[in-house]
Formats: structure tokens, C-alpha cells, sequence
């Protein structure tokens, strides 16, 4: 069933009520309006009103006046959510479907591989992603010399309609580590055929600037190898990547759980992306809400700016004006 979701095309499965889209969307009913055919929808009526094949629905909701001043720009696409996704190593399609909707990501990873033509459906992601709803990122995992990678990036293109890229080009088998040089060449010939890359690398921040002096739309730094959880390896090295490169930093890979995605955004990172930590947390859908909201504190503690370090204790309450003498009760004497 089709339906017009703010003025874009949006497939459903079968009919919803007006409470089960809200639903649907990820969206929490508080501050949240809707309307059908330009008739506004009473809350009370939401659970007793059905959308129907065609039927034109505008979902508005408050939120704060300039809001888009802290929006994540890149390649002049606007991103509210700093939270990117990937889409391997969960259990089922429908643990997958359920986290993206719960880490309200906007942008999601997949992989190019060679579809299996034995049958079935060759494991197309595309039937289980809303394409109204997230910006594809395709990968180039797996390629480990420049030419596969570009390959990959050519193929990605004209199978998804997007000259968007995330560049891997791998350097060794074991650590999963980048060849930088290889990354450095393959971005340059990308951007060069007009691809929005944006390329998976280490804290190292020669390469970092001379990916951005290639053109590269962000810098992506690892935290820690690729599926290990270890959190921020290299902090240091990542925060100077980000005081120094003018484009996005999205840190990837290594992270293991929210206080890793936190304390990256408190570094100042722009975003960060995702994948083996919620796919194989215990509860997937869960853990991709606990990452959504860690990013949104991390993101809030950086733009507030943390208190000093001090090296001596610093009192909170005023020193002057304490009472000295011992408590006396009336009628006794000293």
C-alpha cells in the first residue's frame, strides 16, 4: 500500500491506523500532530482512524526554534541524527528493522557483495530498509587494492542510485587496519567521478588532512579495530583529528558500548557509526536506543563545554561564615 508521508512516497505493508504509523515512524505521541487529507486528526481518534492506499499524511512535531543551527551537514545533506548505522550481523531482518527505528539514524551502511543466483532473494537488504525513511551508504568492505575498491564503488552507484561512498580499502586481513595509501589513491579518483566519499582510516592525522585537502566529504577514524568493542583506543590521536580537519569527523569502528559513543561526541567528533555493538548486543533494539541517546548527551556535553581539571579539591560550598564553636543545648554549662 502507498501513501504520500510530508509530501514523499512511502510503501506500507498493509493499512495502519493513524496511532499505529506514529508508532510505526519511531515516533513518541507527545508534542507529535497529524494530519490526513488535510483534515487534522484528533489524538483521541488516532487509534480509530485508518489511512488508507493514496491518502496524503503530514506528521508534524514541536521542537526547538533553530534546532537545525547544531544539524550535522555534509555534502549539503542535512542530518539531525549524529547516529549512522550499519545493517550486518543481526540475528534476523526484523531485530535489524526494529534498531534502526530505535537509534533513529538517518543514515545506514550496506554492503556490495555478488548476489547469490541459486535463488531466494540473494540477500537484498533493499527489502527490508525504508527507503523514505534513511540515506543509503554503501560500502566498499572487503576490497584491499584501490582498483577493487573503486570497482566497488562504480557498482554500488549504478545498483543504488547514490554517488554516495563509504571507501575501505583494507591493508591487512588479520587487523582489518586501512592501507592509508590505497585509501588516499582511490579517494582521489573517486572524487574526481563525482562521489561523495567518505573514507574509513586511522587517528592518524597526516592522512586525515591530506583526505580532506582530496576532497573528501568527512574523515573517518577508527576507535579500534573493526567488530573488537574496545572503545577509544587512540583518543588522543582522534581529538587531534578533529581540532585540525575542517570536514566532519565520524569516528567508526571499535566502539563497544553508549559510553564509547558518548565520550567520542564529548571529544567533539560529528558523529559516529555503528554496527557490531548493537547488532550483537543481547537485546539489539534496546542497545541501538541506549547508543541513540548517548550520542545526544555526548553531543550536548561537548557543546557546553566541560568544567576545568583541577589538581586540588575545589569546594562547592562556600568556605566563609562556618559556625566554629561546639553545639551547646540551653542550661548546660562549659
Amino acid at each position: 500500500m502507498r501513501i504520500w508521508l510530508n509530501g514523499k512516497e512511502m510503501d506500507l505493508e498493509h493499512s495502519l491506523t493513524v496511532a499505529e504509523l506514529v508508532d510505526h515512524l519511531g515516533l513518541h505521541p507527545a508534542g507529535v500532530a497529524v494530519a490526513v487529507n488535510d483534515l487534522v486528526i484528533f489524538r483521541q481518534n488516532w487509534s480509530t482512524t485508518v489511512i488508507r492506499e493514496g491518502d496524503r499524511v503530514e506528521v508534524v512535531r514541536a521542537m526547538q526554534g533553530g534546532s537545525d543551527e547544531d544539524a550535522l551537514v555534509i555534502a549539503g545533506h542535512t542530518f539531525h541524527s549524529r547516529l549512522f548505522v550499519g545493517t550486518g550481523k543481526y540475528r534476523t531482518p526484523e531485530e535489524m528493522k526494529e534498531a534502526l527505528v530505535r537509534s533513529g539514524t538517518e543514515m545506514v551502511t550496506v554492503a556490495i557483495r555478488y548476489m547469490d543466483l541459486s535463488g531466494g532473494d540473494g540477500g537484498d537488504i533493499l527489502r527490508h530498509l525504508d527507503l523514505s525513511r534513511y540515506r543509503l551508504l554503501p560500502n566498499t568492505a572487503g576490497a584491499y587494492t584501490a582498483d577493487q575498491a573503486v570497482k566497488m564503488a562504480f557498482l554500488a552507484r549504478e545498483a543504488l542510485g547514490t554517488n554516495w561512498i563509504k571507501l575501505e580499502v583494507i591493508g591487512d586481513p588479520q587487523t582489518l587496519l586501512p592501507d592509508l595509501q590505497g585509501t588516499l589513491e582511490a579517494a582521489r579518483r573517486l572524487v574526481k567521478e563525482g562521489f561523495v566519499v567518505l573514507p574509513y582510516t586511522t587517528s592518524d592525522l597526516i592522512t586525515a588532512l591530506r583526505l580532506e585537502d582530496a576532497g573528501c566529504a568527512a574523515v573517518m577514524p577508527l576507535a579500534a579495530p573493526i567488530g573488537t568493542g574496545q572503545g577509544l583506543v587512540d583518543w588522543a590521536g582522534i581529538r587531534r583529528v578533529i581540532e585540525r580537519v575542517k570536514v566532519p569527523v565520524i569516528v567508526d569502528a571499535g566502539l563497544g558500548c553508549p559510553t564509547d559513543a558518548c565520550r567520542a561526541m564529548e571529544l567533539g567528533a560529528d558523529a559516529v557509526l555503528i554496527n557490531t555493538a548493537i547488532a550483537r548486543a543481547q537485546d539489539p533494539p534496546r542497545m541501538a536506543e541506549a547508543m541513540k541517546w548517548a550520542v545526544i548527551a555526548g553531543r550536548q556535553g561537548f557543546l557546553a563545554g566541560r568544567m576545568p581539571i583541577y589538581e586540588q579539591a575545589n569546594p562547592s560550598s562556600p568556605t566563609e561564615g562556618v559556625p566554629v564553636a561546639p553545639i551547646r543545648r540551653a542550661g548546660e554549662v562549659e
